[in-house]
């Protein structure tokens, strides 16, 4: 069974005086003991709980802020609530993107993609997340995407393969931002339970040098990928039209094509000079 604790048992665990932890509960910094008649049993949680204001007050929190952060967890706030409190909220308001949504009129998307424009492509659109439908305009979530979209489309490229393409980019830079978000999370933020405004400012800082770092990763891994699939496909079709079909080794030497390539005369008027032939040896008189 989980060890309970009654009131002073609990104080001396936690290492601070009974009136000091009588005073948490009425600031309801601890959620209340289970009570059995008159005596009050509290938990390893409440044991935990106390660890983790004494070490938030070592960093520098304040009651006051201590008990907003409690409240924010008890109530299943959002990373982002908690992160206000914390003074983290600059660092994690600032997109990573930086993208710019180009509104359009149904005509003017027509004119991006001409006789693309379909049923089946605009409802693919709206899946992967590309458009959305506000009032009588199409919203198209970036301008770069949208620029790039079309110019595929101009080079012969369906916007159905695009769009397919778009989906499958969708899943892996996906995998690639889970991997990112998982480093920075180990790595850089750490356990948010202590932190104090000196370390919210070092994340915040760390945060906004890391953004270009991750593009430019991101970005140099991909044009490397793209050089070696490129030269593979290059490699192979090299080798497809100059090796012999399978089953053929070619003419041997000094078979009949290549004693009459050595027999055909010139082009007209190439009169190249003959070797002569050695006369045959004969005993001088």
């Amino acid at each position: 069974m989980p060890r309970e604790y009654r009131v002073e048992e609990l104080a001396e665990a936690a290492g601070i005086p009974v009136r000091t932890l009588r005073f948490y509960r009425e600031r309801r910094l601890l959620p209340p003991p289970r009570r059995e008649g008159r005596i009050a049993w509290y938990s390893e949680d409440h044991l935990a709980r106390l660890r983790t204001i004494s070490a938030l007050l070592e960093r520098g929190h304040t009651l006051g802020g201590i008990a907003e952060l409690i409240a924010a967890w008890e109530q299943g706030r959002t990373l982002d609530g908690v992160a206000e409190l914390l003074g983290l909220e600059g660092a994690l308001a600032i997109p990573w993107s930086e993208e710019t949504p180009v509104r359009l009129s149904p005509q003017e998307l027509a004119d991006y993609f001409g006789e693309d424009i379909s049923p089946e492509n605009l409802t693919d659109s709206l899946e992967i997340g590309y458009i959305a439908v506000d009032g009588e305009q199409v919203v198209h979530v970036s301008r770069r995407l949208l620029d790039a979209s079309a110019a595929l489309v101009r080079e012969g490229v369906p916007l159905s393969a695009v769009l397919a393409a778009g989906r499958e980019v969708r899943n892996h830079v996906d995998a690639m931002a889970d991997l990112f978000t998982q480093v920075i999370k180990s790595h850089v933020m750490g356990d948010l339970t202590g932190l104090t405004p000196g370390d919210a400012h070092r994340i915040a800082e760390s945060l906004h040098r890391l953004r270009p770092l991750a593009k430019n990763i991101v970005d140099a891994e991909m044009s490397l990928a793209m050089d070696r699939k490129v030269r593979a496909e290059i490699d192979t079709w090299m080798r497809s039209h100059t090796e012999p079909p399978p089953g053929t080794h070619g003419d041997a030497p000094g078979t009949a094509h290549d004693r009459d390539a050595d027999a055909a005369p010139g082009p007209a008027g190439d009169e190249r000079p003959q070797r002569p032939c050695a006369p045959p040896l004969t005993p001088e008189p």
